[in-house]
């Protein structure tokens, strides 16, 4: 017979997640949806834990002319459910704002739009996530040799709660990247913080702004550092000739599409390298042509006028970064010749992406029972749950940090609604296929003679 839980134990959920961004939110609201279908008996039971004190997602770039690079319909929950209460389409009539947005004719909405849609969504589950709670700590539960659940430790302020779980789902996001050696401080900035930390300049007079990368993220902090600052040079470093343009083509956006996540899944590795060789240019490192284009317009018209302020540094890295205490000192090294120029500003911005979170890094003890490749990145199955020991019943799920099995949507609003749905069916159905072999055990214990 199973071990009973002592009547001390901490409550226990179906699933906990661990943070409570777009994926996290997008599988809240699923669970919200499944639930209002089914008995009682047949609920899944969540709750999750958000480290930040409400919903906020990327609020340091919600640059109020920049636009999302997604059609609103891959919104949190139509490609899973286009009846769904919940898509972007029912915030704009909530808020008055439907027929305006269709005759605007423009599938891609404000990022500030998206981000209030987002806000919107979430406080329609707010009762399923503690806000201000930081998860701390993830232990094993054993019960008959098994790791049945596990316990998650979470801490706001001086209060520490724990939670148990049959079920984990992270979604922790991505951390920002800095070039090796190079630490963020109140004058070398990750784009990530640009909005806030411009904040911090009003009624001073910087005269000049270097911005590293060339990606989308780089371009927008160029051209609005440009407008913002009127008088201050801002000069662009990066290793190519110039922007490249992100490839949207309709074709080229079926990388994107739920049935690739499949094909992506069973190719062999080499196929899988090859396929994110091809098509990378959809996503990494690529530009708007509408921003590419008003960006060169600007840079030309300068030239003209003889008033640049804007700069492009091509095939370049910045080296030797030193925050003084008035000024950041650089050099500009060319790739061809090598050659190095200094180049100084009030303020160096590294718009220089993204690392996924280490997903494992959490999970304490509970890491062992996971298993890893020859990299050592986490073996996950197509339903997003990682491999685990066989003497592992507690699934742990992943909402990102999977493109090297699932593909380019694995950090990407694109693919969240369909992917919340698989995770919530996986739970479901294993959960069910555990509740049959127990009660076959239990039956086939209790039938055998003493």
């Amino acid at each position: 017979m199973s071990q009973a839980l002592p009547d001390d134990a901490p409550p226990i959920h179906d699933l906990i997640g661990i943070g409570f961004g777009p994926s996290n939110v997008a599988m809240a609201l699923a669970l919200s949806e499944h639930n209002a279908g089914v008995g009682r008996q047949g609920a899944v039971t969540a709750h999750f834990f958000e480290r930040q004190p409400c919903f906020g997602w990327h609020r340091g770039m919600l640059i109020d002319d920049a636009t999302m690079q997604v059609s609103f319909l891959k919104d949190l929950v139509t490609l899973r459910n286009p009846a769904s209460e919940y898509s972007f389409l029912c915030y704009l009539q909530s808020k008055g704002r439907l027929i305006d947005f269709v005759n605007h004719k423009n599938l891609f909405p404000l990022r500030v739009e998206f981000h209030d849609y987002f806000e919107w969504a979430a406080a329609k589950v707010d009762d399923m996530v503690s806000y201000g709670h930081e998860v701390v700590a993830v232990r094993p539960v054993v019960r008959d040799g098994v790791v049945e659940y596990v316990d998650v430790t979470a801490r706001a302020g001086d209060e520490t709660v724990v939670h148990r779980a049959r079920n984990l789902v992270i979604g922790t996001g991505l951390r920002p990247q800095m070039p090796d050696g190079v630490e963020r401080t109140d004058r070398i900035w990750h784009n990530c913080d640009l909005l806030s930390r411009v904040e911090t300049l009003t009624g001073t007079s910087p005269s000049r702004f270097i911005v590293v990368g060339a990606g989308q993220s780089a371009a927008e902090n160029v051209a609005f550092l440009h407008r913002r600052f009127p008088e201050a040079e801002v000069c662009a470093v990066f290793s190519r000739y110039g922007y490249s343009p992100a490839d949207d083509s309709s074709f080229a956006n079926r990388i994107f599409d739920p049935s690739a996540v499949d094909e992506y899944y069973t190719a062999p590795d080499a196929v899988k390298r090859k396929l994110m060789g091809y098509h990378g240019n959809t996503n990494y490192a690529v530009v708007d042509i509408d921003l590419i284009d008003d960006l060169y317009r600007q840079s030309y018209q300068e030239k003209v006028l003889g008033t640049e302020r804007l700069r492009f540094l091509n095939v370049s890295r910045l080296t030797d970064v030193v925050h003084t205490p008035d000024r950041v000192r650089t050099m500009v090294e060319s790739l061809v010749t090598g050659e190095k120029t200094p180049l100084d500003a009030d303020v160096v911005v590294y718009a220089t992406g993204y690392r996924p979170a280490d997903a494992l890094g959490l999970l304490g003890d509970v890491a062992a029972h996971c298993r890893r490749d020859a990299e050592g990145r986490p073996l996950v199955e197509r339903d997003y749950r990682i491999v685990t020991s066989p003497d592992t019943r507690c699934g742990i799920y992943l909402q990102g940090g999977t493109e090297h099995t699932h593909g380019i949507t694995s950090s990407l609003l694109s693919n969240t609604a369909i992917r919340v749905g698989e995770i919530l069916q996986s739970i479901i159905d294993r959960g069910r296929k555990a509740a049959g072999d127990e009660a076959r055990q239990l039956a086939g214990e209790i039938g055998t003679p003493g």
